[in-house]
């Protein structure tokens, strides 16, 4: 499946969007970064949730979302910028280098345990995630390209 028709599945119904990113470490900012940029235009809730996503459990929770989709920035062995969906057990046994890992699991297997949405974990490959403020231009490439996705996503749902 293409990946925009894969996205587009899960943005059906009442969605949550969970953005997690750490805005001083470089290209880790992403999904805070989206999550800012889909905020008020987007027909989703969505959360810009920085580095700790567990601070947003029972807000998810109260919106009983039919979807979930989490977006972080993440080592999967890609070339930066590049990006996929993880879903079904994949989302169960995320084991990816991302710098909120453990706190991502913690965070998945509570949502599962509480409410009965899909939850997929869109995640993009950084460049760098070493200390600082600025992104990579791969990474501000991506974040453009996905901001269209959801946008889309809309538009034609």
């Amino acid at each position: 499946m293409e990946f925009f028709e894969h996205l587009k599945a899960h943005l059906k119904g009442r969605v949550v969007i969970l953005g997690i990113g750490n805005s001083l470490k470089s290209d880790d900012a992403l999904g805070s970064l989206l999550a800012i940029r889909l905020q008020g235009k987007a027909p989703f809730i969505v959360y810009d949730a920085a580095s700790t996503p567990e601070n947003y459990l029972g807000k998810i929770i109260r919106d009983n979302p039919d979807n979930v989709v989490i977006i972080d920035a993440a080592d999967f062995g890609g070339k930066p910028g590049e990006y996929r969906i993880l879903e079904g057990e994949e989302v169960k046994t995320v084991n990816l280098y991302s710098t909120h890992n453990a706190s991502l699991s913690l965070t998945i297997n509570y949502l599962q345990s509480h409410i009965k949405a899909d939850i997929i974990i869109l995640i993009v490959q950084p460049k760098s995630i070493s200390f600082g403020d600025k992104i990579s231009p791969e990474i501000a490439q991506t974040l453009e390209e996905l901001e269209g996705l959801f946008n889309g996503a809309k538009e034609k749902g």
